[in-house]
């Protein structure tokens, strides 16, 4: 589909559209409660209704994080940008909106950055760091002196300041001290996102970590020359200070991401490693922490109670399926009608398998030889779980989709080399989609039964004690 450059108005009435009526168009569940709407989907991780929706704005208080209608497909719909605004406006954009006059936006009214006023001493911050955090109390000396954590004075938390190149502050993110009750992160009004919690040494060594607590964590644990090297905090799963940093220190060669060892740190190192690779840098490597995050691992090495890693069952699920992959003969003469034949059965397996074999043969034919361990690798090697997003529904439509493709391609007549490796490439689309479809139906069948096991009466029998 080639780019359409949406208008102010396209965006607006996208953004603004009854995501409830749309929903309830595509088949999703949603429930009535009070004035607002609950989205119900099933993951593998369960059925979830933490997602509000109150007309086209929608808040997800699990993971807390909302926005607009057009980012709601995006996110739990598996749509992209385009698709998203195109469904939104039933299909098609105003053609009036395109060439429409721009409106002057407002100008917004920007308040100028600045830290917390700072307390007279960090005691409490101190005793929260060491105390709860574990962290070495020589490594918040060093920061402190450099004035990049101190405790604020009003309600005595722990802030962490980012500064730029000229040590000039820039950003903060400010995390409560409490030992009990809710706590809290939050980044300072008007931070610029260029810049974070950070330390640059004089080697060609950068580590990238989730939140500054994980960075000191990691430090404490790996104190030998520690000041040589470059360490950065994104703050969350966000890459904009960590692509400043790079553009800055240009002598920094190695990337070590070193986010948490959860399906979030997960897929924010797969995302972030895509991201650097565009950027030219080829020297990234994975560090993950053993248990839930570093902070967690270093409350183990104190024998402290800590969290165990989180894996990510998506992707060792699909990652499974492509290992499991076996070989299969396929008839030249009948590649279309028993690829639908395989789509039919319903056996998502195996149809990835024939349109593995296919996708061989096609590619034999042109003098490559991609064997099926080799396609494998390659299947495994592609596959982004921070890409994998959308319910059964969402992806049943994608492998509909390649299938589609897959068969006119294959219904060329007398096609030439790079015709051939087209093929061949979209019978590997074919292949992705199904085990993609495969792994999510699986673990959507795995959620409900526990659902159901855990619904399940004891099967111990009933005892009851009377006394006369």
């Amino acid at each position: 589909m080639p780019y359409i450059n949406f208008s102010d108005d396209d965006l607006y009435r996208a953004n603004t559209a009854d995501l409830v009526s749309f929903l309830q168009s595509q088949g999703e569940q949603v429930k009535k409660v009070g004035s607002t709407y609950k989205y119900i989907y099933t993951d593998g991780s369960g059925t979830h209704d933490s997602v509000t929706i109150h007309g086209g704005k929608w808040y997800d208080h699990k993971n807390q994080r909302g926005g607009y209608a057009v980012k709601f497909l995006q996110e739990f719909l598996g749509f992209s940008f385009q698709d998203s605004v195109i469904q939104l406006l039933g299909g098609h954009c105003s053609a009036q909106t395109i060439h429409s006059a721009p409106r002057e936006a407002p100008k917004p009214v920007v308040k100028p950055f600045e830290l917390p006023e700072a307390n007279s001493d960090m005691r409490r911050v101190f005793a929260y760091l060491t105390k709860q955090r574990f962290i070495a109390p020589n490594i918040i000396s060093h920061f402190a002196h450099e004035h990049r954590i101190y405790e604020d004075g009003k309600y005595h938390n722990v802030v962490f300041v980012g500064t730029d190149e000229n040590g000039a502050p820039k950003q903060a993110s400010v995390r409560s001290t409490l030992s009990f009750g809710k706590t809290f992160r939050i980044t300072v009004a008007n931070s610029d996102t260029k810049y974070s919690f950070s330390h640059f040494g004089n080697d060609e060594k950068l580590f990238v970590f989730e939140a500054p607590i994980d960075m000191l964590s990691f430090i404490t644990l790996y104190q030998k020359d520690w000041q040589q090297h470059s360490y950065i905090a994104m703050n969350g799963v966000y890459e904009s200070a960590v692509l400043k940093a790079l553009e800055d220190h240009s002598d920094l060669r190695d990337v070590y991401l070193c986010t948490d060892n959860d399906e979030g740190g997960i897929e924010a190192a797969e995302r972030l490693r895509d991201i650097l690779a565009e950027k030219g840098y080829t020297e990234i490597f994975r560090l993950a922490p053993q248990q839930k995050d570093w902070n967690e691992q270093l409350k183990q090495h104190y024998g402290a109670e800590y969290l165990p890693a989180v894996h990510h069952e998506r992707k060792e699920l699909y990652l499974q399926n492509v290992a499991e992959l076996t070989e299969m003969k396929i008839n030249p003469n009948r590649i279309a009608n028993d690829l639908i034949a395989d789509y039919n059965s319903v056996d998502r397996i195996r149809l990835a398998e024939f349109s593995v074999a296919a996708s061989e043969h096609f590619l034999k034919i042109v003098g490559e030889e991609f064997p099926l361990d080799k396609m494998k690798n390659r299947l495994a090697n592609e596959y982004r779980c921070y890409q994998d997003k959308g319910s059964i529904s969402v992806k049943l439509g994608k492998l509909q989709n390649a299938m589609t493709v897959g068969l006119e391609q294959l219904r060329k007549p007398s096609q030439t080399a790079s015709e051939l490796k087209i093929t061949a490439r979209k019978l590997y689309d074919i292949a992705d989609c199904a085990l993609r479809l495969s792994t999510e139906e699986t673990l959507v069948q795995r959620a409900e039964q526990k659902e159901t096991s855990e619904e399940s009466p004891s099967d111990e029998p009933f005892q009851m004690s009377m006394s006369v």
